[in-house]
């Protein structure tokens, strides 16, 4: 009696597994999508201006010095991560990635490991004799 029984439960067994194959394709993660940011203002000497911004995904991050209004000026720029705990307005926290020998096209490139709020700075490393207008790209995902 047992192997009457045997015979119907394997065939359902075999009927089910035949029923539940694993040809579905496996989720796979949205493409991320690049967003880019401008900042402007103008640089005055000895002055510096920073721009918060938040990234939603991990990945890469550049700030390209667009445009100096200035011809030949040279200005720092700074990638870091936005600090609200140093002052009321917060800050461009150390570390940071930095350059200060920028000109129009320089870029500068971080990374972001998790979300988190961000920010750009462009300052006067000395050698600015006039404000210049500005415009900072940033680019991230």
């Amino acid at each position: 009696m047992s192997r009457s029984l045997f015979v119907p439960v394997a065939i359902l067994a075999a009927a089910l597994t035949g029923a539940c194959s694993n040809n579905s394709n496996p989720a796979t993660a949205p493409t991320p999508v690049a967003v880019s940011e401008a900042f402007s203002g103008t640089l005055t000497v000895n002055g510096a201006a920073t721009w918060p911004f938040a990234v939603n995904q991990t990945g890469s991050i550049t700030a390209t010095l667009t445009a100096l209004s200035t011809d030949g000026a040279v200005v720092g720029l700074q990638l870091g991560t936005w600090n609200t705990t140093t002052s009321a307005t917060g800050s461009c926290a150390v570390p940071s990635i930095a350059n200060d020998n920028a000109s129009v096209g320089t870029v500068v490139i971080g990374s972001a490991a998790s979300t988190a709020n961000f920010c750009v700075r462009i300052y006067d490393v000395g050698k600015l004799t006039d404000p210049t207008d500005y415009v900072i790209t940033v680019t991230h995902f």
